[in-house]
């Protein structure tokens, strides 16, 4: 897996004497760090066309399921040639253990079903429909873009972040990264829409990876939280620059619990 190093897009980041107007934020970071996991997902699987594929193959080193997530670069963006819709086609050693066609496999945190796969050539094949790529980022990424991927939730496994479907809600626009010793800030604006379920020390998905928003800025409608430095090795996010699209997926018992308020809750 490619480690963040100089040779990634520094110049989007900068150095600040000052951080967010929060104390809270900056008198105990280690309460940040300690809950910047990588999310484990629940995926629900659709109904995909017969198509050919070679067999399931046993993985020669075994997944561990406490850690499915991987970077992976995409090989293959183009409309597809067997049921006319778009195509992914993605490159990946990790995810392809066990793999069978119709499984989910979240990409850059969006469930999507494997439509066909290759072990040999270590690449599987993922279909887009047209609400994904209007609720998703996927339709800017190009070949070689890398991705974040993560298998679904096995239900023997530790949960090491919060339950995550791979339904993005939307997507938000990178506008900052901070530097601060080894961690980096990362700042994010998205939709007013999106921003009124996101609060302080509470759950955000972005881009796949289950992440501790640490402050919530209502009047520039943005959040920002902190990757530490193990978090930048093994996603995509520190690669992106500042203008990128990130897809988001806001905590559901926010939505659950505003709609049961507005309803009326009746006993």
């Amino acid at each position: 897996m490619a480690a963040f190093s100089s040779s990634a897009p520094l110049s989007s980041f900068s150095k600040s004497k000052s951080r967010p107007p929060s104390s809270k934020a900056r008198s105990n970071p280690a309460f940040t760090i300690n809950f910047l996991r990588i999310s484990n997902k629940t995926h629900l699987k659709f109904a995909t066309s017969p198509l050919k594929s070679l067999p399931s193959v046993k993985p020669k080193t075994p997944v561990s399921p406490s850690n499915p997530f991987s970077l992976a670069s995409l090989r293959r963006w183009a409309k597809s040639n067997t049921w006319g819709g778009y195509e992914l086609r993605i490159a990946a050693k990790t995810v392809l253990g066990g793999v069978q066609l119709g499984d989910s496999i979240s990409v850059n945190g969006t469930c999507l079903t494997v439509t066909a796969f290759d072990p040999v050539a270590s690449q599987f094949s993922v279909g887009l429909s047209p609400e994904t790529l209007r609720k998703t980022s996927l339709g800017e990424l190009g070949p070689g873009s890398p991705v974040n991927l993560e298998r679904a939730l096995q239900p023997t496994s530790r949960m090491g972040g919060h339950f995550v479907q791979g339904h993005v809600d939307g997507t938000g626009e990178i506008v900052k990264f901070e530097l601060e010793g080894d961690s980096i800030w990362v700042k994010v604006k998205t939709s007013p829409e999106l921003l009124r379920y996101i609060v302080p020390k509470g759950f955000i998905t972005v881009d796949g990876t289950s992440l501790t928003v640490v402050q919530v800025y209502d009047e520039d409608d943005c959040f920002d939280f902190m990757l530490v430095a193990y978090t930048q090795q093994k996603v995509a996010i520190p690669k992106k620059k500042v203008g990128d699209k990130v897809n988001l997926e806001v905590d559901i018992l926010g939505k659950y619990v505003e709609k049961l308020l507005r309803g009326g809750i009746s006993t």
